[in-house]
């Protein structure tokens, strides 16, 4: 069984099989599908869509072969569509939210008032522009301080190839004061032994400094650091738009763009995010 017909099984299980597993497929109502498709709707909107889909061509099949009448209460169109919100509608809301980039440099004074690791490592994603993932998981075999590089594997990058970060001089100097754990290569040790911080943590940190899901100073998360270093680099500086969606490790398609790449600008990317430490700590 392939990886796709799995996941068919697996989200039919999960989230159809409980409402109507027991029911003969000539009984299922459009009641039963929005009892399904409702409680996820809005929290899971792409899985729900899929579940959706799933359910009106099963359906679909066994009126074909005449199990059921022909009317289908999983349609989409004209149908469902009257019942649920648009899913683009709801997916605007899984953005993340960024604090806006002129804030960044007092948040980060605020953050430098914490002695915790996970404020450390929230000091760090912010600096380099990276995923909270790449930044928990990160290693110090792959931190080359004396070239002032990390280099992120492949593996832990989302799109699957080794990704080289400059280190500003206020990055390196935050890991040179790292406390390091013996038997644990984690740069940022998480609570249990062994393991990296939490991939919660950063977040918790900003919510309980009053930022989030309505938070009362502002909707931002982590994730959104990449955003605000993005928009400053478009509006602040005159870095061209590859070398920032380089620093991002964003993949380019443009035939021409990669190529350029190639040496993925790395002299060119190293100043821009020294700049960018420099802006956000004020040295």
């Amino acid at each position: 069984m392939g990886q796709h017909a799995r996941q068919w099984v697996s989200t039919l299980k999960a989230y159809a099989r409980p409402v109507i597993g027991s029911k003969p497929v000539d009984e299922v109502t459009t009641q039963d599908v929005l009892k399904i498709l409702s409680p996820i709707w809005t929290s899971k909107t792409e899985t729900a869509k899929r579940v959706q889909g799933r359910i009106e061509n099963i359906l679909d099949y066994a009126a074909a072969h005449n199990y059921r009448d022909p009317v289908n209460p999983a349609r989409w169109r004209g149908h469902l569509d009257k019942l649920l919100a648009k899913p683009s509608r709801v997916k605007k809301v899984t953005h993340h939210p960024a604090m806006p980039y002129e804030k960044v440099a007092a948040f980060m004074v605020e953050l430098q008032g914490y002695t915790s690791i996970s404020s450390k490592a929230l000091q760090f994603l912010m600096l380099t522009a990276t995923r909270t993932s790449e930044v928990i998981r990160s290693e110090w075999p792959e931190i080359d301080l004396d070239n002032e590089t990390w280099a992120i594997p492949a593996d832990r990058m989302k799109a699957r190839r080794e990704h080289r970060v400059p280190l500003s001089r206020q990055a390196v100097e935050l890991l040179t004061e790292l406390p390091r754990i013996k038997g644990n290569p984690y740069v940022f040790p998480g609570a249990r032994q062994g393991r990296p911080l939490s991939n919660m943590a950063m977040l918790q940190l900003m919510r309980g400094i009053g930022f989030g899901l309505d938070g009362e100073r502002g909707d931002y998360v982590p994730h959104g650091f990449r955003s605000s270093f993005r928009d400053w680099t478009g509006e602040v500086t005159s870095y061209p738009r590859d070398v920032a969606e380089m620093a991002l490790a964003h993949t380019i398609e443009n035939k021409v763009e990669a190529a350029y790449r190639r040496g993925d600008l790395f002299e060119k990317r190293r100043a821009m995010m020294q700049d960018w430490a420099d802006y956000i700590i004020n040295l």
